[in-house]
Parts: structure tokens; C-alpha cells; sequence
């Protein structure tokens, strides 16, 4: 304990810490409507395309996380046009995945600096947040949230009946396309955590096991942040302590711990 204590009075640990937060309060609160929406492949499709706009940040400035949030913006444009009916969305971000990941790895494969700066991307680098980085992530963290809090209302009626909500004056089309924007900028935050491979991890499993405890929104919505944080926190901790092993494998082990016991506990129901 007074190893962990030792740790967590370092500036590294403590931004480390808020960063991890941040990102989870972010992914519980985007999670359940990333569910009822059906996008996880968008999840999916965002986070590797992030990786698409950090290797060439890096390649044009060495500014990853800048060039990830970039990246994730056009992404979500691209989504938004290509997928704008639902049966066709899924085509619609593989199209986008293919083209996107062969496009980074060809701008990745001109940069020359540092190799753990690219593999970062990929996994994921929570004790390598900057201050300057953090003020970064915090400034979009609480627009997203806010962002959030605003429109969770209108947004659920869309979510739970696209067709009702639109014949009530709901702007179902602007508040999809908004919630693309803060999907695309919550997973970019989430992969400076976990990286781009693994962000399903906060962005998916939190709010699918809540989803399986209860169907009331708010306590749904209650239940994925708390165990967003708790996977993301205990991850973070329980790196300290082995310090050998990085954060984002006990942060998905955790997550994966939490929908199993969930479902476990709502297997006979």
C-alpha cells in the first residue's frame, strides 16, 4: 500500500489517474445510446481510424493525439454520409476501415522516429499523458459530457423510436450526427488509455453488462459509468502494484470480469 501511495504522489501517476476518470465517465455515458443505436462497428471502425489520423500527426508534427482527434472528426463526417441509412451503415464503415487502415499504415511506414510512439497508438499509453496532453483531454472530456447532459433526453426518444421522435419535431438526423462527433471524440480519448486496438473495452463492455442488470435509462446510464470506472481505476492501480504488466490488460480483464459476473447473474432471467 505505501508502494501504491508512493506512486500515486508522482505528477505522472496523478495524470494518469484523471485522465482515466475522465475517459470513464465519458465511455459510461455514451455507452448505453452506442448500444441502443447499434453502432459498436462504429466504435470499432472510429478507434482504428484514430490510429489512421495519429500516425499522420506524427508523421507531420509528432503530435499523435492532435492528429487522432482530426482523424476521428472525418471519420465521423464519412460515417455519417456513407451510413446515413441504417442498412446501409455497417457497408459503409468497412469501406471506410479498409481504406483508412491501409492509408495509415502507409503514413506510418514513413515515420521515423521512436517505434514506441507508434506502437502507443495501438495500445495505448496512460502514464505518458503530458500536462499539456491532459489539459487537451479534459477541455473535450467536459464538452462531450456536457454536450451529453443537453441532449440525453431528445436523443434516448431517438434512440428508442427513430420514427416516433421524428413525427414529434425531434431533429433525429442532427442528433445522430451530433452523436457520431462525440462518439468519434469520446474513443479517441478512450484509446489514450487502452489504445486503438482494445477501446471496445470502455466504449462497449460497461454499458452492455448494465444493460443486462436493468432497462431504466438512468440507472443504466448510472451503472455503466460506475463500472467503467471501476475497470479503468482498478486497471490503473492494479498496474502500479505489478508494474510489469501495462494498465490495458487489467483494464479489459476487469471489464470482461464485470459483464460475466452480469451475466452470470442474469443467466436464469
Amino acid at each position: 500500500m505505501s508502494e501504491l501511495l508512493t506512486y500515486l504522489s508522482q505528477p505522472f501517476a496523478q495524470n494518469a489517474l484523471l485522465a482515466c476518470v475522465l475517459v470513464a465517465v465519458m465511455c459510461g455515458l455514451i455507452g448505453p445510446f452506442v448500444i441502443m443505436r447499434r453502432l459498436a462497428f462504429a466504435v470499432h471502425g472510429t478507434s482504428e481510424l484514430a490510429f489512421t489520423g495519429a500516425a499522420a500527426g506524427l508523421l507531420l508534427g509528432g503530435h499523435a493525439l492532435a492528429g487522432a482527434f482530426v482523424g476521428a472528426l472525418v471519420v465521423a463526417g464519412l460515417i455519417g454520409t456513407l451510413g446515413a441509412r441504417e442498412r446501409d451503415r455497417d457497408a459503409g464503415i468497412g469501406v471506410i476501415l479498409a481504406f483508412g487502415l491501409g492509408l495509415g499504415v502507409l503514413l506510418l511506414s514513413f515515420y521515423r522516429g521512436f517505434a514506441t510512439q507508434a506502437t502507443n497508438i495501438l495500445f495505448g499509453n496512460i502514464f505518458g499523458v503530458s500536462s499539456g496532453q491532459l489539459a487537451l483531454l479534459v477541455v473535450v472530456g467536459v464538452a462531450v459530457c456536457i454536450t451529453m447532459l443537453v441532449i440525453f433526453r431528445p436523443l434516448l426518444f431517438a434512440s428508442v423510436d427513430a420514427e416516433v421522435a421524428r413525427a414529434k419535431g425531434v431533429p433525429v438526423k442532427l442528433l445522430g450526427g451530433v452523436f457520431l462527433v462525440l462518439l468519434a471524440l469520446t474513443v479517441t480519448e478512450a484509446a489514450q488509455v487502452v489504445g486503438t486496438l482494445l477501446v471496445l473495452s470502455l466504449a462497449i463492455t460497461p454499458a452492455a453488462a448494465a444493460a443486462r442488470l436493468t432497462n431504466r435509462p438512468l440507472t443504466l446510464t448510472g451503472l455503466s459509468i460506475t463500472f467503467a470506472l471501476v475497470a479503468s481505476v482498478g486497471g490503473l492501480m492494479l498496474s502500479l502494484l505489478f508494474d510489469t504488466i501495462k494498465p490495458t490488460v487489467f483494464i479489459t480483464a476487469i471489464s470482461f470480469a464485470i459483464y460475466l459476473l452480469a451475466f452470470l447473474a442474469t443467466l436464469k432471467r
